[in-house]
């Protein structure tokens, strides 16, 4: 079994995006119980979300024509609007006082993974967006009725191509294979079925709006999964969402994120028990209170987005006031991971395949960026001796290799360095 220091790390980066300054150490002193309550609960406000103004999105319409004299303006609006629905939430991640409701906003949109790179549009994305961190701690029932007929879904999974004389399947093979029950829980009859149910529904690709036609919409009786009737969307969310398996596929899906890539989740485990009401919160309650959470061998690696807006909490950096935004971006694209781009409907890979050479240069120079733009006091302000034990509190890490210990000790004098090297070390990159 870990420390309770380690358990208290695991608890800030698995279920937020990391300590700010002063955090860890004033959770070290008031215990692993009390931290773990704190952490695991949503408070009614988050004062650090107040001074986040939502992006300016807009209706752009229809793209027009190419060469036409309109195109560059809308190309270029565009750009602005999809640009600064990336940073704006960002900052969220990285200003929340309390993270859990944006990080798992984070995790239901790698569940749902849906790419603005089809969607082109930023303001269904945001309307996608904010429809998940609604339901982010609340029930998933409400949650995937609410998606299948989000209009970015809709349109990323072609089920406006859907219809009664051409079925597309896309959605309804996706929908029950990555969003509700996983591989071969259901026949390929199912799908055919699930797919006339979902006819009939047309997107407005730039605003996210869906409506149903039902003149479009095949209403006969279907069969899907021994439940014979007439089925909508909505419907077949339910039937769908309140089988057994889902139970069983969501815990696995939390487990996976958020306790261990490596070792599955065993057949009985209480996580799929306090799962059985829907409810999102109850099973997140219960993974961060599960002996799993004291395993030694249930590391995680953090993803580029989840490393990076650690380091900005660290440093007190608002991602979107940098000097160069853009620059901050491309540097995450570089890394692989931009917020509304994942590369499949499958969502972003995880664990090993984040740890490359390339990476590690990538986040090294994301790192050396950050702190032309953020506040080291935390380490400036001390003795040099002092340091080695401040740098663990500021970045939430619970002890340091004899390898990391002795570089970090070794550049005490220069605190720009040590941050260089404790944010690039495996301790900080892996969740231990």
């Amino acid at each position: 079994m870990i420390s309770d220091r380690t358990q208290i790390a695991r608890l800030f980066h698995r279920f937020g995006f990391g300590p700010r300054p002063g955090e860890f150490a004033r959770a070290i002193k008031q215990g692993l119980q009390a931290t773990r309550t704190e952490l695991l609960s949503v408070p009614l406000h988050d004062a650090g979300l107040d001074a986040i103004v939502a992006p300016t999105l807009t209706d752009l319409g229809p793209f027009p024509a190419v060469n036409s004299p309109g195109r560059k303006a809308f190309d270029d609006e565009m750009h602005r609007e999809r640009r600064n629905l990336t940073l704006w939430w960002l900052d969220r991640m990285a200003l929340a006082n309390h993270g859990l409701t944006e990080r798992m906003t984070w995790f239901w949109h790698g569940h749902w993974a849906t790419s603005i790179g089809k969607v082109e549009y930023a303001l269904p994305m945001y309307m996608q967006n904010q429809t998940l961190r609604k339901s982010a701690v609340g029930n998933f029932s409400d949650q995937a009725r609410n998606m299948i007929t989000d209009g970015a879904l809709q349109y990323w999974l072609d089920n406006g191509n859907n219809s009664i004389s051409a079925p597309n399947e896309n959605l309804a093979r996706e929908f029950m294979e990555l969003f509700t029950l996983g591989v071969d829980q259901y026949s390929e009859q199912d799908v055919k079925q699930v797919a006339r149910a979902l006819t009939g529904y047309a997107v407005t690709r730039s605003t996210g709006a869906v409506s149903l036609n039902l003149k479009k919409h095949d209403s006969s009786p279907i069969t899907i999964l021994g439940k014979t009737g007439s089925f909508t969307a909505e419907d077949v969310s339910n039937h769908l969402v309140n089988q057994a398996q889902t139970a069983r596929f969501i815990a696995e899906r939390v487990w996976f994120r958020f306790v261990s890539d490596s070792s599955p989740l065993t057949a009985n485990d209480s996580l799929i028990e306090s799962f059985a009401s829907r409810n999102i919160l109850s099973l997140i309650s219960t993974v961060g209170n599960s002996a799993a959470m004291a395993d030694p061998q249930n590391s995680l690696v953090r993803s580029p987005v989840e490393w990076f807006v650690s380091v900005c909490r660290a440093l007190k950096v608002t991602p979107s006031k940098v000097s160069k935004p853009d620059q901050v971006l491309n540097f995450l694209d570089k890394l692989g991971q931009i917020p509304f781009s994942p590369p499949n409907v499958g969502g972003w890979p995880t664990g090993e395949s984040w740890l490359t050479a390339a990476a590690a240069q990538y986040r090294l120079q994301i790192a050396q960026y950050l702190l032309t733009q953020g506040d080291i006091s935390p380490l400036t302000n001390i003795s040099s001796g002092s340091r080695y034990f401040a740098i663990g509190d500021l970045l939430g890490v619970p002890t340091w290799s004899t390898r990391t210990a002795r570089a970090l000790r070794n550049v005490q004098g220069d605190p720009t360095r040590m941050f260089l090297l404790a944010v690039s070390s495996p301790e900080y990159i892996v969740s231990i």
